[in-house]
């Protein structure tokens, strides 16, 4: 395997939420402007690295935090509920209310994208810019109507599926190496060794598995509407980035006709990257990142 060439030296820290331990890394003086970086769905903190890394010297111009959702990196995992968007927004909150880091540029990706835009419209306050990269849109329009009785089935059948589901057990690091490599083949050696030795852990018969939680699927079939969502899009103060690949996922923030419901706001596409984009072509998102959080 290769080496870890991409580490450099993050601090981990830990905060409560909804009685969870919740887990966060941090880059630079807390003096400096503070930009939060959300990742997406089974993935983890550490997948920001390279980002880091690139939008600027961030121990002489910022403070950089990346925490771990719920159920996901180094957090702790919810029990006795699936996994909501308004528990992660409420998270995002406490993360960013309890250290008084506010105002914040705020960045995510995919799921982390839906997740800070939604906070964007609920605190306007706590947010100076805006950017999201493949954010998961309105991607419930993309399905057939349902009763509230369909939708309650569904989730109810999904759930029960999700309890027969035993999380992949690798005999070594290597073997899960190999699977980050197999599933996303567009990852250099040292970005897919990167995100496999902090996504994964070794269990106590010596065996890998991912940390992430397999519940962190089970969204709740009443979530908000798409009315509501489009509001609190609606509701945003600051300056907003979409940053879309073009061989991305259907869906995704700014398509679809949702771009409209932003009021100050830039459609970026990414040519050559898939729902990754920001570890496909790392130098021009980190170069669209930083015009956008360094402009006027």
């Amino acid at each position: 395997m290769p080496s870890d060439s991409l580490s450099f030296s993050a601090t981990s820290q830990n905060f409560f939420s909804q009685r969870l331990r919740l887990h966060y890394v941090e880059w630079g003086s807390r003096d400096n402007p503070t930009i939060v970086l959300v990742h997406g769905i089974q993935d983890h903190c550490r997948t920001w690295d390279d980002m880091v890394a690139r939008i600027g010297d961030y121990a002489e111009d910022y403070h950089i935090v990346a925490p771990d959702l719920r159920g996901h990196g180094d957090s702790e995992w919810v029990k006795g509920s699936g996994y909501q968007y308004l528990d992660y927004v409420y998270d995002l909150y406490q993360l960013i209310d309890q250290n008084d880091f506010g105002p914040v540029v705020l960045v995510g990706h995919s799921l982390g994208g839906a997740i800070v835009s939604l906070f964007a419209g609920v605190y306007p306050e706590l947010v100076s810019k805006l950017i999201v990269i493949e954010g998961i849109g309105l991607w419930s329009l993309s399905k057939p109507p349902q009763s509230t009785v369909e939708k309650i089935r569904e989730w109810s059948d999904a759930t029960r599926a999700l309890a027969g589901r035993a999380p992949k057990r690798y005999e070594n690091l290597e073997q899960a190496y190999q699977r980050m490599q197999h599933a996303n083949p567009q990852l250099s050696k040292d970005k897919a060794f990167h995100l496999t030795l902090h996504g994964a852990i070794q269990q106590e018969d010596g065996r890998f598995s991912w940390k992430y939680d397999n519940y962190t699927y089970n969204f709740s079939a009443m979530g908000l509407s798409t009315d509501e969502t489009i509001s609190l899009w609606q509701n945003i103060a600051c300056p907003v980035l979409l940053i879309n690949a073009t061989e991305g996922l259907e869906w995704r923030t700014g398509q679809n006709g949702t771009l409209e419901h932003f009021a100050d706001v830039q459609l970026l596409d990414v040519s050559d990257a898939g729902h990754w984009t920001y570890h496909d072509q790392p130098e021009v998102v980190s170069a669209m990142m930083r015009e956008f959080i360094e402009g006027a």
